[in-house]
């Protein structure tokens, strides 16, 4: 039986506003939102939440949990652990596993997996290649998030460079099609160069200048092209360039969007000037750029041309991580920092928590028709997460949850932290620690 619970006090940040308030879940639901509520059942947990906010929970679009396959790395029951440490409540991984997602029966593998092992709410994406297309139109666009194409190769080599299939996969589905856009002929032609100069061995600086704002540039602006030729429903992943947020619009609402935008928290944190001391930890496909390129891409996610803010986690060892360029995969662990660094953001003065809702939590769920989800609402899964503001913590090796056992984080000292995490009604994890209670459900959409 699940434990009811009343959240006195709290500001609760939801559709635009900071309202002070109780909610009572009962069950897996959000039951009641007032100014105060009581209950005398003594079967309630009451949490007083003076001084705290109340978000729902995140939404993360884009993450990589490596099972199965490389398990290594990361798995669903440890990675979603770090997740709702993180205030992530539910997520929709990635198809470059080994197996490939790129079959209804390794699609529903997956399922079975996170149904027995997710702390967190999951969802798959289905990998898109240049021969899967019957397995494609199988997919039932109510049970899955969607499609993901890669047009420029990354872990897990799912390159998928045919023009011609990849308008006919936009031709033939209605589900949102999500994309990493690299131009692969400008990234191998800028590779062979500095490989010709240094061998294996390029610095990491060289990263960005690799896969270059005109690989980016390239690859996205021919998806927007051919998603405005076909009509297809288009959402590009982690912008990494200014250049390419002048592709996007605010002119409408998400709801009626055919074409967004998503930036990950990593390319609105670093830039390319924390190379020379991150090195390899701050190695991602698509590439942190310059600091130009960092502040045009907050413009655009205040100016509402960027839609969602997610988090590409994407695990690796730090054996695997301290080889040499062109051997240390891209990719880094995300999950359980990503909040703390908006909220970073937050108290530097960028962004509002109304905001960071807007972003991470309302709009994954509008963009993605995620059913009852994303909002603090009554009759909604009660996915809520409380943070204190005030209560500094530094990230560092004892604290971190990852399988991996790193972050690019280690050192950052942030203001806020979170003390209470609930996925469907259920308190699974309590100021630092993570509750033994498996409450993630598999997402549903409403379409």
């Amino acid at each position: 039986m699940i434990q009811n619970t009343l959240i006195k006090n709290a500001r609760i940040v939801n559709e635009g506003k900071i309202v002070e308030g109780d909610i009572f879940i009962e069950n897996n639901i959000i039951k009641k939102i007032d100014s105060s509520i009581s209950v005398k059942s003594a079967d309630v947990l009451v949490i007083d939440a003076e001084g705290n906010y109340v978000f729902p929970g995140m939404i993360d679009d884009q993450v990589h949990f490596r099972e199965p396959g490389l398990t290594h790395k990361a798995n669903i029951e440890t990675e979603s652990k770090a997740a709702i440490a993180g205030g992530i409540t539910s997520f929709i991984e990635m198809p470059n596993t080994n197996p490939q997602t790129t079959t209804i029966e390794k699609l529903d593998e997956k399922f079975e997996i996170a149904a027995n092992s997710s702390y967190a709410n999951y969802s798959f994406m289905f990998g898109g290649t240049n021969d899967n297309l019957e397995e494609i139109l199988k997919v039932d666009p109510k049970k899955v998030a969607g499609l993901k194409l890669f047009l420029g190769s990354s872990t897990g080599n799912m390159l998928v460079d045919d023009p011609k299939v990849i308008e006919k996969i936009f031709s033939s589905t209605d589900m949102v099609i999500s994309v990493h856009c690299e131009d692969e002929a400008t990234i191998k032609k800028n590779l062979a160069k500095y490989e010709a100069e240094y061998g294996d061995d390029i610095p990491m600086e060289l990263h960005p200048v690799i896969r270059s704002e005109e690989a980016c540039y390239i690859s996205s602006s021919k998806a927007i092209e051919l998603a405005k030729k076909t009509g297809a429903r288009l959402h590009v992943f982690h912008l990494s360039t200014g250049k390419e947020t002048s592709l996007f619009s605010n002119k409408i609402p998400l709801k009626d969007k055919k074409i967004t935008a998503e930036v990950c928290v990593h390319h609105l944190w670093f830039s390319d000037e924390d190379y020379e001391k991150k090195g390899s930890h701050i190695k991602w496909n698509p590439a942190v750029k310059s600091t130009k390129d960092r502040d045009q891409l907050w413009k655009a996610l205040l100016d509402d041309r960027i839609d969602v803010i997610a988090t590409d986690h994407a695990p690796h060892t730090l054996e695997e991580k301290t080889n040499p360029y062109t051997k240390a995969p891209s990719g880094g662990p995300l999950v359980q920092h990503a909040l703390m660094a908006l909220m970073e953001a937050h108290h530097q003065g960028k962004i509002s928590v109304e905001k960071i809702v807007e972003k991470a939590c309302h709009n994954p769920a509008i963009l993605f028709n995620v059913e009852k989800r994303g909002y603090i609402r009554e009759g909604y899964f009660a996915d809520l997460v409380i943070i204190n503001p005030q209560s500094p913590w530094t990230v560092n090796k004892s604290n971190i949850l990852y399988k991996c056992g790193w972050s690019p984080f280690e050192g950052n000292t942030f203001k806020s932290r979170i003390t209470h995490t609930f996925v469907n009604g259920r308190l699974v994890y309590n100021n630092f620690n993570i509750l033994d209670v498996k409450a993630g459900e598999r997402l549903t959409f409403d379409r």
